[in-house]
């Protein structure tokens, strides 16, 4: 009798994990226009990311919370109206991210690298920023992404 109660548990926790995470991936779709943005690096080299954008503070809150997977070359970008002193934390975030804190012109502030997946620790830019973006983590180490670097926005599609 235990055994078909494990196998029965065993199951229902698989297909409410695969749902879950279907249900996460599909619904950063429809919740979030899309954009193209450039980071040029050191070294002469330039990368493109294809991101989800969180504009507004519904957005903002859910940012990548319940996504299980990030495709390496994507991420979330954060707009922000006016420069500020912005905050971020990893509740309910699985994945491991590199957060990059980016000022009006681009330039980035300062990388919080490979921060701890479902946290509640603040990460807080240094400075104000206007922008705040989402990486895989240890993407800004593997492709040099470093304080130097510029990140060049795109329009988006709205949402």
């Amino acid at each position: 009798m235990n055994f078909r109660i494990w196998i029965y548990c065993g199951l229902t926790t698989a297909i409410m994990f695969y749902f879950n995470t279907t249900v996460a991936e599909d619904d950063l779709t429809n919740a979030f226009g899309t954009s193209t943005i450039i980071i040029a690096a050191e070294k002469d080299a330039c990368y493109r990311f294809d991101v989800y954008i969180a504009k507004n503070r519904n957005q903002q809150i859910r940012g990548l919370m319940y996504v299980r997977h990030l495709p390496e070359f994507s991420g979330m970008l954060f707009i922000y109206p006016t420069a500020n002193i912005r905050s971020m934390w990893m509740k309910n975030t699985y994945v491991s991210l590199d957060i990059l804190f980016i000022r009006e012109d681009g330039t980035i502030s300062s990388i919080e690298a490979n921060t701890k997946p479902l946290s509640l620790k603040s990460i807080n830019a240094i400075e104000p920023v206007t922008y705040v973006l989402e990486l895989n983590a240890g993407v800004t180490a593997k492709i040099h992404i470093n304080t130097d670097s510029l990140v060049y926005l795109q329009s988006t599609s709205e949402k």
